[in-house]
């Protein structure tokens, strides 16, 4: 006589969360801003403000924008400023530094707006490998706005899951 296999985890009340479903789809570009500069490293503020409005800006269009200068320029806080006014209208987000910059801001954004009532007093898994480029801060910041509310907080999948955090 066999006995009948029950999966548990299906049966069980453990929610899983997986921050790959909330990745906001779109190209991520970065601008280097050493590229507008004399010899990369002297802004003009009358050639640097004429090299923007000539500027065609829609290539960035429905683009995430990651704006930095990679050379050991000293950049004034209005340069990025002036540049983000020709990007704004266009493109989907702008930021000052890398790419990964980029999505931990797009990450904050998302996650500030996070319901957590499906949650309250649940066994929550928060899925690891994620296969996108997820930032380590989204991670963190979802374990603080979960601890409060959950019953417990694991990391990993369901059959090999780290725990966290037990109410």
């Amino acid at each position: 006589m066999s006995q009948e296999i029950i999966n548990r985890v299906a049966n069980s009340q453990l929610v899983t969360i997986d921050l790959e479903d909330f990745y906001p789809k779109g190209e991520r570009v970065c601008m280097d801003l050493k590229d507008w500069l004399e010899e990369g490293l002297i802004l003009r503020e009358k050639n640097f403000r004429n090299a923007v409005n000539a500027f065609d800006w829609n290539q960035y269009k429905d683009q995430y924008v990651a704006l930095q200068c990679s050379s050991e320029a000293i950049v004034p806080g209005w340069a990025y400023m002036l540049i983000t006014t020709k990007l704004s209208p266009i493109c989907k987000k702008v930021v000052i530094g890398t790419i990964e910059t980029l999505d931990t801001v797009l990450f904050q954004e998302i996650l500030s707006d996070f319901d957590l009532a499906p949650y309250k007093n649940k066994p929550v898994i928060i899925k690891g490998c994620a296969h996108l480029p997820i930032p380590e801060n989204a991670y963190v910041t979802l374990v603080s706005l979960l601890q409060p509310k959950v019953k417990s907080l694991m990391y990993g999948e369901a059959c090999s899951s780290v725990p966290l955090f037990k109410a």
